[in-house]
């Protein structure tokens, strides 16, 4: 038939398609390891995920890096099989293994995780094992990312188990129904009778809030076709009365706000703020139309003693701000030091003489070791917040691209900027990688604000 179609077709063997395969694979990891040595600071996200048809375990571990042009990166590094029981010394053994391949270790910047508990006890583990190495910013407090999603999740599940029974009788009538393509003809019959728009019922997976929205919302629209329905079937008594129906529906109205947070959170081209966290707080800072203003608006909202939390932003704030700045200083310090050891303040006389604008760049790098008065977070949140005036107004607005103009004027602080906006929020499920449709993102922080 190729040969027919394409008269140039030359057949492959398995063997010469397998090695092809690998050929692609090794120069692009070629490629990814130079755009990785580029970079100063990674964040990673990793999940766990357990196929259902081949009963294993997956971990999949995603990096998320800045480029020189300002512009955000993600990089599946690895997806490997977490042998049973999948407990947290696996996870620090897979992750151990990834940045070691990878020659990733000294740049790895936070780690973002579900809050399970194996989860917690390896990003202890992995703290450790940093922290003998190196300093961790901020003494470690941003290291470990929680999934705000993760979190919003659990919320919600603990306020369903309140009409855990309900829902459960919802659960298994549609299960009953979709058993058989009978059931589903005749329940299909009673709604087409009782003019109701024919629509398949949904069957949700009981850890994701999402999804029990999504079935519980469908299900009311056949409210009706239910109690005619076990008419026709005695054998079906999952039969929810009006008022368990009218807490479904209630319930189903506070689902479809989550359901919306939620959606949006994991929507690459939307904003949202979500849980302050202390590391979501310190970038709604560094967000040119906010500054310290939205933190001082929401935790006078949120908090009963607003003023220390916000006090623990701002400390934490200018901590991290201190460090960037040492490490700048000891980088121009290196920098105006001449190789054969001569002190920065001696200019030649040669240098001097034979061009000017030698002797000008000697004064600018002995110049620059000595610190402003003001610094250069202070000079930026005394300024005003930036107002977009464009004709999209806020969603125009893009923080990166503010801060790759501004990065000559803040030095410094641009680079604290590079590092803490690519730390994602939220994970995805690992069965994404295997997706061939709408892809959902990893929400990094850089677009939570709106």
């Amino acid at each position: 038939m190729m040969n027919t179609s394409t008269p140039l077709f030359e057949k492959k063997s398995r063997t010469s398609t397998k090695s092809y395969c690998f050929k692609i694979y090794e120069h692009e990891k070629k490629i990814l390891k130079a755009l990785i040595k580029a970079t100063s600071k990674i964040s990673l996200t990793t999940d766990c995920w357990k196929s259902s048809h081949q009963k294993i375990e997956y971990m999949v571990i995603t990096e998320h890096f800045i480029d020189h042009n300002w512009r955000l990166q993600k990089r599946v590094l690895s997806f490997v099989h977490v042998p049973p029981p999948g407990t947290g010394l696996d996870i620090v053994d897979g992750i151990y293994k990834c940045w070691k391949h990878w020659e990733i270790e000294d740049k790895i910047f936070t780690i973002s995780v579900d809050n399970a508990a194996y989860n917690d006890m390896a990003l202890r583990r992995l703290k450790e094992i940093f922290s003998r190495v190196r300093k961790l910013t901020c003494g470690g407090r941003l290291f470990h990312v929680r999934c705000c999603a993760h979190i919003l999740n659990i919320l919600v599940t603990d306020g369903l188990a309140m009409i855990d029974s309900v829902i459960g009788e919802v659960r298994e009538g549609i299960k009953y129904i979709n058993n058989s393509e009978a059931r589903l003809q005749t329940f299909s019959n009673i709604a087409h009778q009782l003019q109701i728009q024919d629509r398949k019922l949904l069957l949700d997976v009981p850890t994701r809030c999402n999804s029990t929205y999504d079935m519980l919302s469908v299900a009311l629209k056949f409210k009706d076709v239910f109690p005619r329905f076990a008419e026709y079937e005695p054998h079906f008594h999952h039969l929810p009365n009006d008022e368990e129906w009218a807490h479904v529906e209630s319930v189903c109205e506070i689902l479809k706000v989550f359901k919306t947070m939620v959606t949006k959170m994991k929507e690459k081209l939307d904003k949202y703020w979500g849980e302050c966290h202390l590391v979501m707080a310190i970038a709604s800072v560094l967000d040119p139309r906010f500054k310290m203003k939205l933190v001082e608006f929401s935790f006078l909202t949120i908090y009963s003693n607003a003023e220390k939390n916000i006090e623990e932003v701002k400390k934490a704030l200018y901590e991290m701000y201190e460090e960037y700045l040492e490490i700048h200083d000891a980088s121009v310090r290196e920098a105006a030091t001449p190789a054969n050891g001569c002190g920065g303040n001696e200019v030649s006389k040669t240098t001097s003489l034979g061009s000017g604008w030698e002797a000008f760049r000697e004064f600018i790098k002995n110049t620059d070791l000595e610190r402003p008065e003001k610094s250069e977070l202070d000079m930026y949140l005394e300024e005003g917040v930036y107002r977009n005036q464009g004709q999209n107004g806020m969603d125009s607005f893009k923080a990166l691209e503010w801060w790759n103009v501004h990065k000559l004027k803040y030095r410094v602080l641009s680079k604290m900027v590079m590092d803490l906006l690519l730390i994602p929020i939220s994970t995805v499920a690992s069965e994404a990688t295997f997706s061939a449709g709408g892809r959902k993102e990893e929400m990094p922080i850089e677009i939570l604000l709106d």
